[in-house]
């Protein structure tokens, strides 16, 4: 295993205390994009809201045109506690005439009228809402990729890939239903409220003070079941994190599990944290099941108050029947508002928690980037490497131990590169050879800067590498890792990864180098041929290759082969280094293996071992020294024998 393989998962960090309204914010900036059209979402429903408020003006003047009044919402003046007619609201009401048809078809057609448009009004506020809703998900997205794709190794290391997957998939669909839902019910609500509340004041007063004395009520309810929720929340965003990670690496890892017959092991591993999720989200359904029922009780409360001051009103001659149907109509508009502002706050606390949980990614901050770089990026590199006192540590904390001789103790982590100096001149072969955890794939991944190396302690032609752009610096190198990955798309696609369009006749050049025409040729669909998640269908030798040509095919100025042909064998191995001879003159190539028979070709060799250079020299000047690389070479060819006898 590779030293950078060596580096332990911490874990996904814990998000620090912060609020709802913080989480929040960090939507701002999206909804700023899509002003114009929020604006006009907002218009259509404070409309639609007011359009809505007609319909029970409407009925009220029906009702009292049925009932003989001399004018609508007329109240006596005989001990009523809100003085006089209802000039104001009375003059709103033309054509009104005591049981005449007109007046009532007037009346019954603006109902008619104000319903259908309240439904016009209705589907554009939610085309348009919940419309900007998904076009912030696709921005939101579409950031969280970009983000990702620019972190070091570092984050991947903290963070397990099922956690980072979950943020992108749950957490971002309830901060969707904010955005969407969340918005639109809490502007209905608003509007709502406020029309219905104004007019039922215009009506009565006193009989409104009634109704409103319960607010306080819900408006502590919603305070103290809104913060519970958010908190409950949180809980199992994380823990749904904690089962993501733990199915897809079960199934990433299925073969291994079926092989060492573990999958009733791995079900019971996956059981606790299935139940903790279980049990958090009845908890959740516990408080949000008190919540619910509060509010309707509260609902239900206000009811009984109407029912019982507008009867006692309407029966003393203070209030016409249809004031008090007018009454109760809004008071029936405000139960969903009622009900609304309970289910919008759990909207609201669930997506502020996932808004959390999708910060940590949006404003984690690379550190690797190109903040010092000081050359353009038209710049070409020639491929001149050197290392100068190069010591280099994995910026990782383990918890609860170490790497490379960590003692677990606070003490500093050993190096795992020490005082590397080292020159490659442009277009030679140099090949780095030592024991497993010596090092190897650490030079190979500083070069890409996929870490971070010290400044000043590796120069590209002569500059340091962090005054090279990361696009120009990554263009110019050509690397197959140790561990192949093969993304799910046909061969052909995979060797063409690193280029701007599909070239039928460079992928097929470059796996002729690779030694892998061949095989391909006995494929069914040849080139168009699947290759199944992470190459599934492929053998360790074929995805191999086929990493070898995706590297080849971009005719990099520097080629990087860490540990390329380890699953390859002899034979294969010498057909492919004779091709690659050809591709490696004229540009710098680092190789990495353990077989003395894949280096010996080489400008020169270095023998690390415990991070430092031991030995290096020419095939035959070590061979001459009689040390580390003599005697494995002497081993290999007795295993070459031993093989063929």
């Amino acid at each position: 295993m590779s030293t950078s393989a060596a580096v332990l998962r911490a874990g996904g960090p814990k998000n620090p205390e912060v609020s709802a309204r913080e989480n929040l914010r960090g939507l701002w900036p999206y909804l700023g994009r899509y002003k114009g059209s929020i604006t006009l979402g907002m218009i259509c429903l404070g409309v639609m809201g007011f359009v809505g408020n007609i319909v029970p003006l409407a009925t009220g003047v029906i009702t009292d045109t049925l009932a003989g009044s001399s004018r609508p919402f007329e109240r006596s003046m005989h001990g009523a506690s809100d003085i006089g007619p209802l000039n104001w609201l009375s003059h709103l009401a033309p054509y009104y005439e005591t049981h005449s048809r007109r007046t009532l078809g007037i009346y019954c057609l603006i109902v008619i009228v104000c319903i259908a448009l309240k439904g016009i009004l209705s589907f554009a506020t939610r085309w348009i809402l919940i419309g900007i809703s998904r076009d912030i998900e696709f921005d939101i997205r579409n950031d969280l990729l970009d983000r990702l794709l620019v972190l070091e190794p570092e984050f991947y290391v903290r963070n397990r890939t099922g956690e980072l997957m979950s943020r992108a998939t749950n957490d971002l669909n309830a901060v969707r239903m904010v955005l969407g839902p969340g918005i639109m019910y809490s502007g209905t609500t608003i509007v709502t409220m406020i029309l219905a509340i104004s007019v039922m004041w215009i009506i009565s007063p006193s009989l409104t003070m009634w109704v409103l004395l319960p607010v306080p009520v819900v408006a502590l309810a919603v305070r103290h079941f809104g913060k519970v929720i958010h908190e409950l929340y949180e809980t199992i965003q994380a823990a749904l994190a904690t089962l993501s990670a733990k199915v897809q690496e079960n199934l990433s890892g299925v073969r291994v599990v079926r092989a060492y017959a573990q999958e009733m092991a791995e079900i019971r591993g996956f059981d606790e944290p299935n139940r903790e999720y279980v049990a958090k989200n009845v908890q959740l359904i516990r408080t949000w099941s008190m919540f619910m029922p509060s509010l309707q009780s509260l609902i239900g409360t206000t009811f009984l108050i109407v029912l019982w001051q507008g009867g006692y009103r309407f029966l003393h001659g203070q209030m016409s029947l249809g004031s008090l149907i007018t009454f109760n109509v809004y008071l029936n508009f405000l139960v969903w508002p009622m009900i609304a502002l309970g289910w919008v706050t759990n909207i609201f606390q669930r997506g502020a928690a996932s808004m959390g949980r999708l910060n940590y990614i949006l404003n984690a901050k690379p550190q690797i980037d190109d903040r010092g770089a000081t050359i353009a990026k038209t710049a070409r590199i020639n491929g001149e490497i050197e290392f100068r006192n190069l010591t280099f540590r994995y910026p990782t904390t383990i918890a609860g131990g170490g790497v490379n001789g960590a003692n677990g103790h606070g003490d500093e982590l050993r190096p795992v590169l020490r005082n590397i100096n080292l020159e490659i001149p442009a277009g030679s072969t140099l090949a780095i050879i030592g024991p497993t955890g010596s090092g190897k794939t650490t030079i190979a991944a500083l070069i890409a800067r996929l870490w971070e190396a010290p400044k000043g302690s590796i120069l590209i032609d002569g500059r340091p590498i962090q005054d090279w752009p990361l696009d120009t610096l990554r263009r110019s190198i050509g690397f197959v890792p140790q561990d192949t990955y093969l993304f799910t798309e046909t061969v052909g696609e995979n060797i063409a990864f690193g280029l701007p369009k599909y070239e039928p006749d460079l992928v097929r050049e470059a796996a002729e180098i690779a030694s892998l025409d061949g095989d391909i040729q006995d494929f069914t669909r040849q080139y168009e041929t699947m290759v199944g998640e992470r190459g599934i269908t492929l053998s360790g030798g074929q995805k191999q290759r086929s990493a070898i040509a995706r590297a080849v095919v971009r005719d990099p100025r520097i080629l990087i082969l860490d540990d390329s042909l380890s699953s390859v064998d002899t034979q294969t191995e010498e057909k492919i280094l004779s091709r690659l001879r050809g591709v490696m003159h004229g540009r710098t190539t680092i190789l990495i293996a353990h077989r003395t028979s894949t280096v010996r070709e080489a400008d020169q060799i270095v023998v690390l071992k415990d991070g430092e250079i031991i030995e290096r020299g020419s095939h035959d000047e070590l061979l001459a020294r009689r040390g580390y690389y003599a005697d494995l070479y002497q081993k290999q060819l007795l295993e070459e024998e031993l093989e063929r006898a």
